[in-house]
C-alpha cells in the first residue's frame, strides 16, 4: 500500500475512534501530500516523494518541540511530540550510529577530505550515496569528529 493511501486509511480510523491528536497529525500529513499533488498536477504522491515530505515535517516538529521547550510551553510541546510519533510511523528507520560512522568514513575516503574545511564534500558524497537512509545531523557530528582527528 502506498504511503498516501495508508495515511488516508489511518485518518479514517482515527476519525472513527475520535483520536483528536492522531487525526490532527494525519490531516497535516495528508494536507502536505495534497499540496505537493496540486503543484505538479498529479493524482498521487510517489512513496519516495512522500518520505521526503515526511522528513521535512519531522524536522519541523523537532524544531517546534525545541522552541516550545525553550519557551516553557510544555502543553504545546506534548502535542508536537505526539504528532512527531505519528509521522515517524510512516518513515523508514534511519541507520544507527555504527553504520552511519562507517558510511561517513567511506565518504571521507572517497572524497579525499583532509579536515573540517572539506565537510561539504564529505556530506555531499554521503547524501548522494545514502539519501533518506541517514540522519543528517548525526552524520554531520560524526564527520566533524572524524575530520578533526
Amino acid at each position: 500500500m502506498a504511503i498516501i493511501d495508508d495515511v488516508t486509511a489511518q485518518m479514517k480510523d482515527a476519525m472513527r475512534s475520535k483520536d483528536k491528536v492522531r487525526l490532527g497529525a494525519l490531516r497535516g500529513i495528508r494536507a502536505a501530500f495534497i499540496e505537493t499533488m496540486k503543484k505538479d498536477g498529479s493524482d498521487t504522491v510517489a512513496d519516495e516523494a512522500a518520505v521526503a515530505i515526511l522528513r521535512r515535517l519531522e524536522k519541523q516538529r523537532k524544531e517546534s518541540i525545541s522552541a516550545y521547550d525553550a519557551g516553557g510551553r510544555e502543553d504545546l510541546a506534548t502535542v508536537e511530540r505526539a504528532e512527531l510519533e505519528v509521522l515517524q510511523n510512516f518513515l523508514p528507520s534511519l541507520a544507527d550510529e555504527a553504520t552511519t560512522t562507517a558510511w561517513v568514513q567511506a565518504a571521507i575516503d572517497a572524497s579525499g577530505a583532509a579536515g573540517p574545511a572539506d565537510m561539504g564534500r564529505v556530506m555531499g558524497a554521503l547524501m548522494k550515496a545514502h539519501k533518506g537512509e541517514v540522519d543528517g545531523g548525526l552524520a554531520k557530528d560524526i564527520a566533524l569528529r572524524l575530520l578533526r582527528s
